[in-house]
């Protein structure tokens, strides 16, 4: 069979598995033709108990060199986005070389140990982990300085729910992954979806992720005297959650949406006047208040999407987003599709999303992070 394109998506939601993976078999058959170096499947929690099946055919029928995948409490395929609703979305690559590693972590007395990454490996790795038995935190501190890209599994809410795809097996922990060759100049887009209110503070007082002092004052009047100072609406924003970004290249002179890696606030304490954030920040660090709403999102998904180039995508998207966080279905997805002017697209949506801010990797929340292959 001849290879029309180097990428192919396919997207099924026949409640069938068996039905769902011919048809979408099928689709990726035309497109890419058989033995394509890499595919990537996505199920809902509907066919979770048919992933050995569903691997099975796509091993047995399309038969990649590498094939990785989990469960996800929704898929993308195209320009949708199919919520809680039974779907196989199966992506595919040729000319796309890669291998595949089987992530676990132990826990030590102190801390958790992960192992699985090649020693000489380079490139990019593209994970899929089960947010219950695998630090990706960890993966992120310790692992090799490559490119981490990815989502966390999301058709279960307690341990042993997920089903992650490697090759013919399938587990129900750890992580599951591929290293892409460098010569796969992958693109990261990373979508964070939330817009500075306030002014930038430098943090002067602060131990682990209790921040103590902003600018010299007690972070609670930092923070009081930025809601003081908002509108209207931003108040209305801030009453559904507040979060705080951290600059992560304190060389700019000037911070702008996207200079910042988001994280929630946890709480406040008016008697010691301190903060908790949802990350550990250093004295020094420029920090600055942020706000989330779907108007913010979808500006910020665009603006990055703008200038992309790809032959096609994977989209790793947070749960919280979709039809939670817009006013419509296929939000997401139908950015990320009309951008690469209809580039086969596919993904899910997840309890965690990894990808990079300057340069650095780190796992996020509320974030669509999109993987740009060439």
């Amino acid at each position: 069979m001849q290879v029309v394109s180097r990428y192919g998506a396919a997207l099924s939601e026949h409640p069938d598995s068996a039905d769902a993976a011919g048809e979408v078999i099928g689709e990726i058959l035309e497109a890419v033709g058989p033995s394509p170096d890499l595919a990537v499947v996505f199920t809902s929690a509907s066919h979770r108990d048919a992933v050995n099946q569903i691997a099975d055919a796509i091993n047995q029928v399309l038969a990649p060199s590498t094939l990785i995948g989990a469960t996800a409490v929704s898929v993308i395929g195209g320009p949708l986005e199919i919520e809680e609703r039974p779907a196989v979305s199966l992506w595919a690559a040729a000319r796309c070389p890669s291998r595949a590693v089987r992530l676990e972590a132990v826990r030590g007395p102190d801390n958790w140990a992960v192992g699985g990454i090649p020693a000489d490996a380079e490139g990019t790795l593209l994970v899929i982990p089960d947010p219950f038995t695998f630090p990706s935190e960890t993966l992120l501190s310790t692992g090799p300085a490559m490119t981490v890209v990815g989502g966390l599994a999301s058709a279960a809410g307690r341990p042993g729910g997920n089903r992650l795809v490697l090759g013919h097996q399938v587990y129900d922990n750890g992580a599951v992954g591929v290293i892409l060759d460098p010569e796969v100049k992958v693109r990261t887009v990373v979508s964070q979806g939330c817009r500075p209110i306030g002014q930038p503070f430098t943090v002067t007082n602060s131990e682990g992720n209790i921040v103590s002092e902003m600018g010299g004052r007690p972070a609670v009047d930092r923070l009081r005297e930025t809601l003081l100072a908002l509108d209207e609406a931003d108040r209305a924003l801030v009453s559904r959650g507040l979060h705080i970004g951290i600059v992560i290249d304190e060389h700019k002179s000037e911070f702008h949406r996207g200079d910042f890696l988001i994280r929630g606030l946890i709480g406040a304490d008016e008697q010691t006047g301190a903060l908790a954030i949802g990350d550990s920040v250093e004295v020094g660090t420029t920090v600055q208040f942020q706000v989330r709403d779907a108007a913010t999102a979808d500006e910020d998904l665009r603006e990055l999407m703008a200038d992309a180039s790809a032959g096609s995508a994977l989209v790793f998207t947070c749960n919280g987003r979709g039809t939670h966080l817009f006013d419509g279905p296929d939000h997401d997805a139908s950015v990320v599709h009309t951008a690469l002017e209809r580039a086969p697209v596919a993904g899910m949506f997840c309890a965690g999303e990894l990808g990079p801010i300057a340069g650095h990797n780190f796992l996020h929340g509320f974030t669509a992070s999109v993987v740009l292959f060439p």
